[in-house]
């Protein structure tokens, strides 16, 4: 017998018991929801070998909890009813805050990225989902086009694409006399394909209805 064969029982154990700490350790609300259902899922195949039911019990209810907040969080993810759009000012004191509470993760992503507060062609989105903010949409105005300066997901919700609400939302575009609309160069977008945007270049872009 090896000794795989002989400790695979421990190993199943503690690879579970090691999966759920690290479920704990994401940021991300959905990953976090994912790891934690695959080790509960684990660790009570573990209890059930060893005959241990009241620890197969509280993973199993453990296990459909986690499914019921997937189900809910998947669902919603493409749901106009669970995010709002709101527009605030450039220089909306609260943009500034999340704008420096975010910027070193911001600059991850865009390292060039700047914005002027005093740019009277610059318009900011907040989107929201209940009282929390799961997105930020930094636009600047170039005659009837909408150039991207910033698509930001907070860390919680980057799983999502919060963003899609602005696009999806034409009238909040075309409300404000834009045609088109174009991300950076660079930017890693890969979702906004699905979307409607066309690529062009290092860029995408959408056509406003």
């Amino acid at each position: 017998m090896s000794w795989l064969e002989a400790h695979w029982l421990d190993i199943l154990g503690w690879g579970g018991s090691a999966l759920l700490v690290f479920s704990l350790l994401q940021a991300r609300v959905l990953r976090f929801r994912v790891l934690n259902l695959i080790a509960c899922l684990i660790l009570l195949v573990f209890n059930a070998l060893l005959l241990i039911w009241p620890m197969v019990g509280m993973n199993l209810v453990l296990a459909l909890i986690n499914i019921w907040f997937i189900v809910k969080l998947t669902s919603q993810r493409h749901d106009e009813a669970a995010f709002e759009v709101i527009e605030v000012g450039p220089a909306d004191e609260y943009l500034r805050h999340l704008l420096r509470v975010h910027g070193a993760d911001i600059l991850r992503f865009q390292p060039d990225f700047l914005w002027d507060p005093t740019d009277e062609r610059g318009l900011a989105f907040l989107v929201l989902r209940g009282d929390e903010t799961v997105g930020v949409v930094l636009l600047h105005r170039d005659g009837d086009v909408a150039r991207v300066l910033l698509d930001y997901v907070t860390p919680r919700y980057r799983d999502f694409s919060p963003g899609e609400f602005v696009w999806r939302r034409s009238g909040l575009l075309s409300d404000h006399g834009f045609s088109t609309v174009i991300t950076p160069p660079k930017m890693l977008g890969a979702y906004y394909g699905q979307l409607g945007f066309s690529r062009h270049g290092d860029s995408y872009e959408l056509a406003v209805d």
